[in-house]
């Protein structure tokens, strides 16, 4: 079973705490690093635009990353 980690990020100028598989703050860690980007940055970008609860729009913005990257050939 994969280990649930919660962070506290700062979303809209809000202290927020966000739950998610460590696999997937792995990858958005990765997904911010290569957009030359913070976390709290990236999670502020996705947040503005989702729909539903912010660790689902996470989770779904990973699953969308790393589709665009088997379908665009990238590793």
């Amino acid at each position: 079973m994969t280990e649930i980690r919660k962070r506290s990020v700062i979303v809209a100028g809000h202290k927020t705490s966000v739950s998610l598989e460590a696999p997937f703050w792995e990858e958005i860690a990765a997904i911010a690093r290569s957009r030359g980007q913070s976390i709290g940055a990236l999670v502020s970008e996705i947040d503005g635009r989702r729909e539903g609860n912010l660790s689902s729009a996470l989770r779904l913005f990973v699953l969308d990353e790393l589709r665009r990257r088997v379908g665009s050939g990238e590793s």
